[in-house]
C-alpha cells in the first residue's frame, strides 16, 4: 500500500509530520507577540520571512478564528482575544517556583556541578532549591537560608533587576554590619557598574566569600510582565575552570533561565525591568545606596 504524509484543510504537511500552515500561523503570532502592541503588515512580513499577499492570507484566517484583531483606522494587526484567552489559561496554570525547581535536576546533570534557585522576599534573597552534584563541595548554606545582597551572585542579580526602594534598607544595613566588623564592600559607585554589567549579560560572576575555592554564577528568570521572580546559581569549584564567561557553565546557566522564562511567559525582545529607568519620591537614600537617575 502507497504510503502518502497526512494533510489537512488548512496545508500541507511538513516532512517531519507537521502541518506546515500551523507553522506559519504560529510564526505570526509570535511575532506580533514579541512586538507586544500593533504591528503593520509590511513590517509583520518582513519579521516572518513571508511576502506580504502570504501574510494577509494568513491573518485573514488569524481574524476569523479571533486570534489577531485589526485596527480599523489605522489597518495594524495585534493580537485578538481568543489569542488573549489562551495565553492566560495557559499562565494560570504555571508555578514560577515549580518551573525553577523542575529545570534544576537537568541543569545539574548538564554540568554536573551543584544548582540552586532562590526568590526574593522581605528579608532578602531565600534559597528555595538545591541540587548537589557528586562532587565533594562544602557549602554552609541549605533551603530556606537568607543570602546577602552585595556579596553574592544571587542578591547582585536582585539588585540589578528589583526596585531601588525594595532592596534600600537590606543594602544599608549589610554596610552597616560591613563596617562593624571592618569588612570591605564595593563601594555605591562600584555596585552601580556591577549591576550594569549584569543587565547587559543577564549574569553575575563572582568567586563567593561565603565559601572560598567556590565561584558562583546567577541568571535571572522573568515572567510574562517582565518581572524578576526568580534567580537560578551555579556554584562550581574554580578549579573546574568552567565559570568564565565562555565556560560551558554559564552557558548551560544562561539557556536554562532563558527557557524557564519562556515558559513562564516572558517574551524575549522585550526590556526586562531597569531600576535606572525608575523614579522615587523619597527625597535622601539610606547610606552607601545609590538612588535611581532621573531622566
Amino acid at each position: 500500500m502507497k504510503r502518502t504524509r497526512a494533510r489537512s484543510a488548512g496545508g500541507r504537511a511538513t516532512g517531519r509530520g507537521g502541518v506546515q500552515s500551523v507553522t506559519v500561523a504560529a510564526r505570526i503570532l509570535n511575532a506580533l507577540a514579541k512586538a507586544g502592541g500593533r504591528v503593520a503588515l509590511k513590517t509583520l512580513a518582513a519579521e516572518t520571512g513571508l511576502a506580504r499577499a502570504k501574510a494577509h492570507r494568513y491573518l485573514h484566517s488569524l481574524r476569523a478564528a479571533g486570534l489577531v484583531s485589526q485596527q480599523a483606522d489605522t489597518g495594524f494587526y495585534q493580537l485578538g482575544p481568543q489569542a488573549i484567552a489562551i495565553g492566560l489559561a495557559a499562565l494560570r496554570g504555571v508555578n514560577p517556583v515549580a518551573e525553577v525547581c523542575n529545570a534544576l535536576p537537568t541543569l545539574r546533570d548538564k554540568i554536573n556541578q551543584t544548582v540552586t534557585a532562590a526568590v526574593w522576599s522581605e528579608a532578602g534573597p531565600i534559597l528555595v532549591a538545591m541540587q548537589e552534584s557528586d562532587h565533594w563541595l562544602t557549602m554552609n548554606i541549605r533551603i530556606g537560608s537568607r543570602l546577602p545582597v552585595l556579596t553574592t551572585a544571587i542578591g547582585r542579580v536582585f539588585l540589578a533587576y528589583l526596585p531601588e526602594l525594595d532592596v534600600a534598607a537590606l543594602v544599608a544595613a549589610e554596610r552597616k554590619t560591613a563596617q562593624a566588623h571592618g569588612t570591605q564592600l564595593p563601594s555605591a559607585d562600584e555596585m552601580h557598574d556591577l549591576t550594569a554589567e549584569i543587565r547587559r549579560r543577564r549574569l553575575a560572576r563572582i568567586p563567593s566569600p561565603l565559601v572560598p575555592g567556590i565561584d558562583a554564577l546567577a541568571a535571572p528568570v522573568f515572567d510574562f510582565t517582565n518581572k524578576l521572580v526568580a534567580v537560578v546559581c551555579v556554584v562550581a569549584r574554580s578549579e573546574a575552570k568552567i565559570t568564565g564567561w565562555n565556560g560551558s557553565a554559564v552557558r548551560a546557566l544562561a539557556d536554562t533561565a532563558a527557557e524557564i522564562s519562556v515558559r513562564l511567559g516572558f517574551v524575549e525582545g522585550r526590556a526586562p525591568p531597569n531600576p535606572e529607568h525608575q523614579t522615587t519620591t523619597e527625597p535622601d537614600a539610606a547610606p552607601g545606596v545609590r538612588l535611581p537617575r532621573r531622566s
